[in-house]
């Protein structure tokens, strides 16, 4: 995802499930009167499955449409590109809409998520229901 995108980078809470809400979406937060989705990557990206842990951390952004939170991991920091250094993901991974290019790093191949796209349609609907019946 792109920086301009992130609002910050909290740590992990306790989430308020949500019933009827897709199966990507973990519960939702209250970040200072705002409710929140929480987005599953993992589930989203079909990775193995874990729990919420004390270390984890919620990534807040905000697609063209909708405020999101990311569960993830961990962290590292932020990488500033120089120009030219995103390429084109379809150059890379062809047939992949969700990916807004690919850059490289010292450690390897870097993908960056478009997160307009991340949320199927079907998906940012039931979402949108569910947030102005709370």
């Amino acid at each position: 995802m792109k920086l301009d995108q992130v609002t910050r980078v909290i740590r992990a809470a306790a989430l308020t499930p949500v019933p009827h809400a897709p199966d990507i979406v973990l519960g939702v937060l209250d970040l200072q009167g705002e409710v929140i989705p929480v987005i599953n990557l993992r589930r989203r990206f079909r990775l193995p499955e874990r729990n919420i842990g004390c270390e984890d951390q919620f990534v807040v952004a905000r697609t063209g449409r909708l405020a999101l939170a990311l569960h993830v991991d961990a962290t590292e920091g932020v990488c500033e590109l120089a120009a030219g250094a995103l390429l084109p993901a379809d150059d890379i991974v062809p047939g992949t809409g969700y990916l807004a290019g690919v850059t490289r790093t010292a450690d390897g191949l870097v993908l960056i998520h478009d997160l307009d796209t991340l949320l199927f349609p079907d998906e940012e609907a039931q979402i949108r229901a569910v947030l102005e019946k709370g």
